[in-house]
């Protein structure tokens, strides 16, 4: 069997990477447009190289002299997938972004890798009523790629603790790649006990004396109430009148129930997104203490390891640029599944 290299496009801060690298893929290089992504990516996964690009901005030229002779190219990446999310639709702010799946698909037909995969929201499939990813997928199949697409992974199913479904795509040279059997029944789900339970008791506004990621949100008079107010599982509806926000007493809030809402310690989370770090923003709140989770619960739920590094030390933590950094992630243990499906189908089809 010939040797496997990995590229990755929209690396962000490297779970996809992390997940190939803890699975024995090499990852040469992983690109992005986002400067507070080289940090964290090259301190957390050594002999990977970031390379601070636009998509628009790279040749393929430039990727194909990553890969080593006589390897299988692996081209990986997950383009930002706020354009196709379901909360974005409703702002109607869509934006440009859309046309970064357009020239994915453009490198993928001029590299030429042996395989191809990508993790996005499910939204994707049906945006605009499909055109922007159908074109995609149509591309791909005329310069002879067979496709599969699994548009509705279950995170918990493969050990991710949090409520997350995620599109994964697959193009290959040789066949069809099957993405692996899930092996967690719903009663087998990994839990926010499991994840963050173990971690330092701190206080909201607080920073944990031993990790700096460990760090929770201030939170104001009204909202300190509110928490003390809130039991995992239940909204601001169970709340007395004086605590409700007034947005939410019209029809039009109404329906946003999980705002103000504590996770379950023996749930999995709900889906960890930029906004994490703020108890207002959804179930972002701990399940006991009266604070919102910190950074470091944040990056636990998306199955960083304990030790992962988002900011260079000395310089200062801001909430808001590494929750971004978080919630963009691709979870690393999906990036782990993504990358032993792939070698399962290298040995079948090229051993």
């Amino acid at each position: 069997m010939k040797g496997y290299t990995v590229v990755e496009m929209f690396a962000g801060v490297g779970g996809m990477t992390h997940g190939f690298l803890l699975e024995g893929f090499p990852v040469v290089a992983g690109f992005d447009s986002d400067e507070n992504c080289k940090y964290p990516y090259e301190a957390n996964n050594p002999g990977s190289r970031f390379n601070l690009k636009k998509i628009e901005e790279t040749t393929p030229n430039e990727i194909l002299n990553l890969f080593p002779e006589n390897h299988n190219k692996i081209f990986v990446g997950c383009a930002p997938c706020q354009p196709y999310s379901s909360y974005t639709k409703k702002k109607n702010s869509p934006g440009e972004k859309w046309k970064l799946i357009d020239l994915f698909g453009d490198l993928i037909c001029s590299i030429k890798p042996e395989v191809v995969s990508m993790e996005n929201v499910p939204d994707l499939v049906r945006y605009e009523k499909g055109r922007v990813y159908d074109a995609f997928v149509t591309k791909l199949k005329q310069v002879g790629y067979y496709i599969s697409e699994y548009p509705e992974v279950f995170c918990p199913q493969y050990g991710i603790p949090q409520i997350r479904t995620r599109l994964i795509f697959f193009a290959s040279k040789f066949g069809k790649v099957n993405l692996e059997d899930p092996q967690y029944p719903s009663d087998k789900y990994k839990t926010v006990r499991d994840t963050i339970y173990h971690l330092e008791h701190i206080e909201a506004g607080e920073i944990s004396k031993v990790d700096p990621i460990h760090r929770s949100s201030r939170l104001s008079e009204i909202n300190l109430r509110r928490i003390r107010s809130s039991y995992p599982g239940g909204t601001w509806r169970d709340w007395r009148e004086d605590l409700i926000a007034a947005c939410h007493k019209k029809a039009s809030g109404a329906s946003y129930r999980s705002v103000y809402g504590r996770m379950s310690w023996d749930q999995p989370s709900p889906t960890i997104t930029t906004e994490c770090h703020g108890y207002g923003n959804g179930r972002f709140g701990h399940p006991e203490q009266n604070r919102a989770i910190s950074l470091r619960e944040a990056a636990l739920l998306q199955t960083f390891p304990a030790d992962y590094k988002f900011v260079e030390p000395g310089k200062p933590v801001y909430f808001d640029a590494v929750a971004r950094l978080i919630g963009n992630a691709v979870p690393v243990d999906l990036g782990r599944v993504i990358a032993r499906s792939i070698r399962r189908h290298l040995e079948k089809y090229d051993g």
